[in-house]
């Protein structure tokens, strides 16, 4: 069943009446905050969503106790909000370690994952250690993954500093790395114990991240809330202009749509695979033209238009729809079409690259399509008719 919308935010948002006391004790100290709640029972956790949050002391009560906690960042985030986010754990924990990584796609990889055990091995960081992921969807999946694997399993928090990560790669559980052959491909399904989403961080956002992160909120609207997607064409130039109410609202619907899907179907048994539209196409660019070449919202971008049109060639949407969410992404300032990966069988490649996907089934290809505006669907698709899909869809 799609996400209509209107009748489930209150049951998204009601953390207030749900479990615990938490978010209203935070609300009370710190009263813009929005709260969207991950409701997996006893794994359970709210998205805090607001201005200088991160900086906060109060916002990070009711984390586990520890004598230590360990920030993960990077050499870009680090100088903007590193100490800042030290100053406001200081109280609550003896020690406050950091490690800053590389920054780029292209180091989200074991030897970058390892940095962070070696910092927890070298500090002798315990089991009740507390880490905390500042930045990025890369630093985010990266420190997730460290949590699950470190003494199999100690807590970890998403503080997210881009629009990306706040609306999607933060919330959920995935963490992963990538591989050679296959982006995100060797990770767990591991949940935070908090998401503190700072709308402040994302002044400091350079325009082609912003960009990028609108994709991951414009996808929402065709899979799941076509009244979300007309907002969105109201608002795109207030986004782009970081207009703090706009962007605010972006976050946290994006955030109640994905903790629906999310509380269904945590590990992507069904339903949330429709998380994944336009990521079929677009992880196969990142991978063909190498990591961090094109950011992975980019190739969300040209992957939603590249999905929209298989769609439409499969009768399941029409050539009207698919404009319109052409306008959109292009809007966005995003790409409207696909990189070229390889000059002499571009359509191969593509394939090739796609059949290693987390969707693939015995080696066929399982494409998030967008059943009729607002749902979405997971089905395969002939290779000769995605063959045409790409040709029409790609530069050059």
């Amino acid at each position: 069943m799609p996400f209509t919308g209107r009748t489930n935010i209150a049951v998204i948002s009601s953390f207030h009446t749900m479990q615990s006391d938490l978010p209203s004790f935070i609300s009370s100290l710190m009263p813009s905050i929005q709260t969207v709640l991950i409701d997996l029972a006893d794994r359970s956790y709210p998205i805090e969503i607001g201005a200088a949050l991160l900086g906060s002391a109060d916002i990070y009560v009711g984390l586990p106790a520890a004598a230590a906690a360990l920030i993960v960042t990077n050499t870009t985030v680090a100088p903007l909000y590193a100490d800042a986010l030290r100053a406001a754990l200081a109280p609550k924990y003896a020690q406050v370690h950091l490690v800053a990584l590389p920054d780029g796609e292209e180091h989200k990889n074991w030897q970058t994952l390892n940095l962070i055990f070696d910092a927890l091995l070298q500090h002798g960081c315990d089991r009740k250690t507390v880490l905390f992921a500042l930045g990025g969807g890369v630093i985010g999946d990266m420190t997730g993954f460290a949590a699950a694997s470190y003494m199999r399993g100690v807590p970890f928090v998403q503080v997210p500093t881009t629009l990306l990560a706040q609306v999607d790669s933060s919330v959920g559980g995935k963490t992963a790395i990538n591989h050679p052959l296959g982006k995100n491909m060797i990770g767990a399904f591991y949940q935070p114990q908090l998401v503190v989403c700072d709308l402040a961080t994302l002044d400091t956002l350079p325009a082609r991240e912003l960009s990028a992160g609108l994709a991951e909120v414009i996808k929402y609207g065709p899979i799941a809330d076509m009244d979300f997607m007309g907002w969105l064409e109201d608002h795109m130039d207030d986004l782009l202009a970081r207009d703090r109410a706009a962007l605010a609202h972006a976050v946290r619907r994006s955030c109640e749509i994905k903790a629906w899907v999310v509380g269904q179907d945590e590990r992507e048994a069904g339903l949330r695979a429709i998380l994944n539209f336009g990521h079929t196409f677009g992880h196969a660019i990142e991978a063909g033209m190498g990591y961090g070449a094109w950011l992975h919202g980019e190739g969300v971008g040209a992957g939603m238009v590249m999905a929209a049109e298989l769609s439409r060639r499969l009768g399941l949407v029409d050539e009207a729809f698919v404009a319109r969410l052409k306008v959109l992404v292009q809007r966005a300032g995003l790409p409207l079409r696909g990189a070229v990966l390889d000059a002499a069988d571009n359509a191969g490649r593509y394939l090739e690259l796609m059949r290693v996907d987390k969707k693939a089934e015995a080696g066929e290809i399982r494409f998030v399509l967008i059943d009729g505006p607002g749902r979405a669907c997971v089905r395969a698709a002939p290779d000769a008719l995605v063959r045409e899909v790409i040709d029409a869809c790609c530069a050059g």
